[in-house]
């Protein structure tokens, strides 16, 4: 069962907002938005029902990003919609941390993943999701989707080098739910 939503019908405006109105747009990613930087990538992380089972429950309690060198807070296990984390990369003062919700789940017979959204404070502006497919030949497909834009100085500045650091990280995790998949 896919469940999409947003946890933005309370009442409490504190609360970092979502930064881009086409939230969801990833669940149908051969139609992503117009004026973002659209980021696809794929790669076989391994083959058959245990490998599937293995790498889903990887992309969706946060282990394929830990285990990739990230640093994740979240306010849940498991990846749910309205679920709030921020996932950070680097180290002491050149940590950036970027907060982010979950928009939207997928666990599914042959489909494991959820999507976040940016939150405000995030320096940049879109949606990214994280899907593993079993294919019916067997093989075990890890997808990344993702549309972003920036959205705070550094990232503008960093003009098009930033979608490149983009693919670059979702190659790792490919790797690492690879490896992941194989231990």
């Amino acid at each position: 069962m896919t469940r999409l939503t947003s946890s933005l019908s309370g009442a409490d405006h504190r609360r970092p907002a979502l930064t881009y109105r086409e939230v969801g747009a990833t669940h149908t990613p051969e139609a992503l938005p117009e004026r973002y930087h659209h980021l696809r990538h794929s790669a076989v992380v391994g083959h058959g029902r245990a490998a599937f089972e293995t790498a889903g429950a990887a992309v969706t309690t946060w282990r394929m990003h830990r285990a990739s060198g990230a640093h994740v807070r979240a306010d849940a296990d498991r990846a749910e919609p309205g679920t709030r984390l921020e996932v950070a990369l680097g180290a002491g003062p050149l940590r950036i941390g970027v907060p982010c919700e979950v928009i939207w789940t997928a666990y599914e017979e042959d489909r494991i993943g959820f999507a976040y959204g940016t939150l405000t404070g995030h320096p940049e502006c879109g949606e990214e999701s994280f899907v593993v497919t079993l294919d019916p030949d067997g093989r075990v497909r890890f997808t990344v989707t993702a549309f972003s834009r920036p959205a705070a100085w550094y990232t503008r500045l960093g003009g098009p080098l930033i979608p490149v650091l983009q693919h670059a990280y979702a190659r790792l995790l490919g790797r690492t739910l690879a490896r992941l998949v194989r231990a």
